[in-house]
């Protein structure tokens, strides 16, 4: 696949800020190429005067949305925008997400069901596992029960499942496809599960990045690019990468454990 051209951000005023548990927010935003943006892909997300991040688009319709876990400072300075403030936004990027077969198993681990949500709108038989550290850190559920059959786990047992949402896993029956977000080793859990199933799967990496057109090498994988050939790699790919699960690049480029 060539690389992307640079584009300049284009500016959009905040449409609205929604709470959705005591640390994600979603930011609504109407942008007539992320209109027709697959789910999966991502958009570089500017705020003015402190950083420029990629973020995976949560609402793809006629208003478009990403969903933010305020974890950093351009999070955080996100969060801390309000209805009418600008941004600047680029893209869509990268590769979405496939749906395969009639019935689909997803797997969302945190932030994780953020751009898994517009993919699970489209499924018309879909079973969902979202997994979260509490209760109220969990991203969308009564939105995600309206459309699909939900199963829940919470590391600290306040809702569902006390434990692992991968712990789920052997409580499912048969789906055609798996598609999977959230923390890297979960979804190696998810990979090796559906190997072992026999099960074609699919998963949105993260990695840090800086221009999302494949030209830094910050986001390299294993030979890979995630902001260009991913985020969603299929579990054939994944299969092969040594550092999945295990291993990512820091800001300085340096490997570091997962």
């Amino acid at each position: 696949m060539p690389h992307c051209t640079y584009m300049a951000p284009r500016i959009h005023a905040i449409e609205a800020a929604e709470g959705n548990t005591s640390l994600h927010s979603t930011f609504f935003f109407s942008d007539e190429p992320c209109s027709h943006a697959r789910p999966g892909q991502f958009v570089m997300v500017w705020i003015p005067g402190v950083d420029e991040i990629p973020m995976s688009l949560s609402h793809v319709a006629e208003r478009q949305a990403v969903t933010v876990e305020a974890k950093g400072e351009a999070t955080r300075a996100l969060h801390e925008m309000h209805e009418g403030d600008k941004i600047g936004i680029r893209g869509p990027y990268g590769q979405g997400f496939t749906l395969q077969g009639s019935s689909h198993l997803f797997v969302a681990g945190g932030t994780g069901a953020a751009p898994l949500l517009p993919l699970i709108r489209q499924s018309s038989h879909a079973t969902v596992l979202l997994g979260a550290q509490t209760a109220d850190r969990l991203l969308f559920p009564d939105e995600i029960a309206e459309s699909a059959d939900l199963y829940v786990a919470t590391d600290d047992g306040s809702r569902g499942h006390h434990g692992y949402v991968t712990d789920l896993l052997d409580e499912i029956g048969q789906h055609d496809a798996v598609y999977t977000c959230g923390p890297e080793p979960m979804m190696k859990k998810v990979l090796d599960w559906s190997q072992e199933q026999g099960v074609e799967m699919q998963a949105s990496l993260e990695r840090y990045m800086k221009c999302g057109i494949g030209l830094c090498d910050a986001c390299a994988i294993d030979g890979y690019h995630v902001c260009r050939d991913g985020p969603v790699f299929t579990g054939e790919v994944l299969a092969t990468l040594d550092d999945f699960g295990r291993r990512k690049r820091a800001p300085s480029g340096r490997r570091v454990e997962i």
